[in-house]
């Protein structure tokens, strides 16, 4: 539990009061609170205590030299700094001003008698289990400025008293269990600035008389159980800049009152039972930054007016009743990142602003997530759609769109959660598209064999004119690319032709492969007694001598002036060949018996690595195992590694957010598809900022895997402890046992150092120590990487998810962590439609996955 690391604060803040006898009767209210507590018992606060002689109009007897007090000047009570006391009798301290019991772990329910506290304006109690009723009483505090109750178990309704809190700016008591009705009285509080009654279970309607609080900027009354329409008067808020009413029972139609909000950037009217159209005033709210009405029962046509909202990133629409075309106008939001309008009536083609899909798509260059599912559009998809290159999510799928699926869409690098094309009307043939379904189609011609193919099953590309391939359930195809059912008839003669000959062929073939099996047996015999140093050398696609003598002049014999890089296992270079292609070269320490087992075994291991293929794996391109030099080819990332990068900061400036995020997700899927895709699996074993290469465009690349070890699940993993300092499992340091779970914990370092961009040793250690209640209450946002800019709310939604996964990934107890896989599937889906929670989190929260 969180409190269960922290320090508890008492601050009370006393009003200097300069009669003789104020400091006695502060004594007095501190004597009874004390003997009022819940744990009450004779060892707590012992110092607290008068002598016989004292007279409580001495004024010696003033609790300053009491454990815990600190007094100003004129001996007044300042501070009270206890932990876990309870709230009994404060209410007799009539001048204190500041009352912060936020974040311990308080029980019982709130004193009635705080209603005394006249000259308090502020009244901490978050974050504790407190329960019962809001006390009638707390309406009596005239001076009151903030009120946050919020994240206790309180119950019961709101008292109408707190509308006489005139100078009320903050009134947060979301998160509790609240019931009843807002009362109409909370429009009374025109001072008010943030009003947050969210996550309780409030019923009744909306009060129009909200529309009195003309300076509030914050309203949040979503995950309630509210019912009835908006009232229109919330038009009125000039100075509302986010409005949360989601997940209620709201019905009726928006307010075109709304339109008024100009200085609105967030709006979520979602998961309620709002029907109507969409008023085109929402067309005014040029600030606005999120809309998100899916869920609800909306008809109509989408106002063209939308296309005003230059500032708008995220539009979620889906889920809804809307009809007509998309309109035109939609093409003018640059800054649109989320396009979710799936699941309505919409028909037409698309507009030639965002492509018929035309040429116009590509002028949505921001966009990473469009999804018009489940609709009635026609017409092509256009082969412009490359040139949104940020798109990562693309689901056309449910439609009527007709011709050729374009090849362009193969260019789309960053598109690796989904490309839905099935239920439409495509004809033509399939290209190297990063697809995962295409069925009900008309699609002709070869499955292609990459990576993105290998594992698909039938209904991914059912319901087709005629698609061959390697897939169970189709045809197979023949060496023109067309299905064998169609080409069987005229191979019917030449094989009556060729298998007599064929039979021929095999036994001279049995015969030379007899001989050669015995003769092989006499020449291995051979070999064991003659001790022959060979060179095993492969570079795949090349003539592997011309390659090698290429190498060691490209590198002039593996001079100091071509290296890039060096780490435990050897040293990297730089290589052009002469063929143009530039490669890296990691000559590895010498081997002290290249040519007995060892060589075999790192022959078999460099061998099975040599199938790895994923667009975030660098590239393996051949090897050489020899004495005098032994050394692995692979792909050369122009940018060098992550740790370069971050430790450079005009480079570190360079990878913002949107990079960072990407190249997390990009490491993930990587591994991902080390722990669960290859056979047997991969545990790399030495994760860290150093291991991650980074191409021109910061595409996220794993590499080293000299290192790695190929897992069999009924072998041992005991081995040797390997592993950047830093970044290395904790158990690895009595358990020698390596596991995917040692990964984990290494992609969770690796990733909070993406995020502060430093390696977090020195977080990590704070987090885990046994005092550790400051760092615990640090907030995610102030840990992030100085040298940004604060992330926009899209990628905090992002990163908050990112910092979550990380922490589960650093539990101390291997099998608490998750699976890659899971975290790669989060990672995917990590963009929220719900409200950003991004700026409470804290690490004590993440750390103990209390969110």
């Amino acid at each position: 539990m969180f409190s269960l690391y922290s320090y508890y604060l008492l601050l009370l803040v006393l009003a200097l009061n300069t009669s003789s006898n104020f400091g006695n009767m502060e004594t007095e209210a501190l004597l009874i609170w004390k003997a009022s507590l819940l744990n009450h018992s004779p060892s707590l606060l012992p110092t607290w205590t008068i002598s016989n002689s004292s007279s409580y109009f001495n004024t010696t007897t003033t609790p300053c030299t009491w454990f815990g007090i600190s007094c100003n000047n004129a001996r007044n009570v300042v501070k009270l700094n206890v932990s876990s006391l309870g709230l009994q009798e404060i209410g007799n301290l009539k001048s204190l001003v500041d009352l912060q019991l936020a974040i311990n772990t308080l029980t019982g329910s709130i004193p009635a008698s705080l209603g005394n506290l006249s000259d308090l304006t502020t009244l901490y109690l978050y974050d504790n289990q407190l329960s019962g009723s809001i006390p009638l009483e707390i309406g009596n505090l005239k001076s009151l400025v903030d009120l946050l109750l919020y994240t206790n178990t309180l119950t019961g309704s709101i008292p109408p008293s707190l509308g006489n809190l005139s100078d009320l700016t903050t009134l947060y008591l979301n998160e509790n269990q609240l019931s009843g009705s807002i009362p109409p009285e909370i429009g009374n509080l025109k001072s008010l600035v943030d009003l947050e009654l969210n996550n309780n279970i409030l019923t009744g309607s909306i009060p129009a008389s909200l529309g009195n609080l003309s300076n509030l900027t914050t309203l949040n009354l979503f995950e309630n159980q509210l019912f009835g329409f908006i009232p229109p008067e919330i038009g009125n808020l000039q100075s509302l800049e986010s409005l949360a009413l989601f997940t209620n029972n709201l019905s009726g139609t928006i307010p075109a009152s709304l339109g008024n909000l100009s200085d609105l950037t967030t709006l979520y009217l979602h998961k309620s039972q709002l029907s109507g159209s969409i008023p085109p005033e929402i067309g005014n709210l040029k600030s606005l930054e999120i809309l998100a009405l899916y869920t609800n029962t909306l008809t109509g046509s989408i106002p063209a007016s939308l296309g005003n909202l230059s500032d708008l990133t995220t539009l979620y629409f889906y889920d809804n009743q809307l009809s007509g075309s998309i309109p035109p106008e939609i093409g003018n939001l640059k800054s649109l990142v989320d396009l979710e309008i799936n699941t309505n009536n919409l028909s037409g083609t698309i507009p030639a602003s965002l492509g018929e899909l035309p040429n116009e798509i590509g002028s949505l260059s921001e966009l990473d997530h469009l999804d018009i599912s489940y609709n009635n559009l026609s017409g092509p998809v256009p082969k412009e759609v490359e040139k949104c290159s940020k798109l990562l999510y693309l689901n056309l799928g449910n439609n009527r769109f007709n011709g050729t699926i374009p090849t362009q869409i193969g260019d789309l690098i960053s598109l690796n959660i989904l490309l839905e094309l099935s239920h439409n009307d495509l004809t033509g043939e399939m290209e190297s598209l990063l697809s995962i379904d295409v069925s009900y189609n008309q699609l002709e011609g070869r499955i292609p064999t990459n990576k993105a193919f290998q594992n698909l099953s039938f209904d991914a590309f059912k319901n087709n004119k005629d698609l061959c391939g390697n897939v169970s359930g189709l045809q197979a195809c023949d060496s023109s690319g067309t299905s064998k059912s169609n080409a069987m008839d005229k191979h019917k003669v030449v094989i009556i032709i060729i298998l007599p000959l064929l039979g021929v062929i095999f036994l001279i073939l049995a015969s030379v492969g007899v001989f050669f099996i015995f003769y092989r047996k006499k020449m291995d015999v051979k070999e064991d007694q003659e001790e022959i140093q060979k060179d095993l050398f492969c570079v795949w696609n090349y003539d592997g001598s011309i390659v090698y003598e290429d190498i060691i002049e490209a590198t002039e014999n593996f001079s100091p002036r071509h290296c890039i890089g060096t780490g435990g296992y050897g040293s990297v270079y730089k290589a052009e060949l002469s063929t143009g292609q530039v490669v890296a070269v990691k000559k590895l320490h010498p081997l002290e018996d290249c040519s007995g087992p060892g060589s075999k075994a790192f022959l078999e291991e460099i061998s099975a690595l040599s199938e790895v293929c994923h667009r975030n794996i660098v590239r393996l391109y051949g090897f050489c195992l020899h004495a005098r030099h032994s050394f692995i080819i692979s792909e050369y990332l122009e940018r060098g590694n992550l740790s370069k990068v971050l430790s450079d900061i005009e480079e570190a400036v360079k990878l913002d957010w949107v990079r960072r995020v990407n190249i997390i997700k990009g490491v993930a899927n990587a591994f991902s598809y080390l722990h669960h895709d290859c056979s047997p699996p991969i545990v790399h074993r030495d994760i860290s900022s150093s291991n991650i290469l980074l191409d021109l465009e910061y595409e996220a690349r794993v590499s080293d895997f000299g290192t790695a070890r190929l897992l069999k699940p009924d072998s041992s993993n005991w081995t040797e402890l390997a592993g950047t300092y830093g970044y290395v499992a904790p158990e690895l340091a009595y358990t020698m046992k390596v596991t995917e779970k040692c990964d984990m914990y290494s992609f969770g370092v690796l990733t909070l150092d993406v995020l502060i961009g430093k390696h977090p040793g020195e977080l990590i250690s704070s987090l885990t120590s046994s005092s550790s209640l400051t760092s615990q209450n640090v907030l995610l946002k102030d840990i992030l990487d100085g040298c940004l800019s604060p992330p926009t709310l899209h990628a905090s939604h992002e990163l908050f998810i990112i910092a979550k996964l990380a922490f589960s990934c650093l539990d101390a107890n291997p099998e608490s962590r998750p699976t890659m896989k899971h975290v790669s599937q989060e990672l995917s889906k990590a963009t929220s439609h719900d409200l950003d929670v991004f700026h409470t989190i804290t690490l004590g929260q993440l750390m103990h996955r209390e969110i």
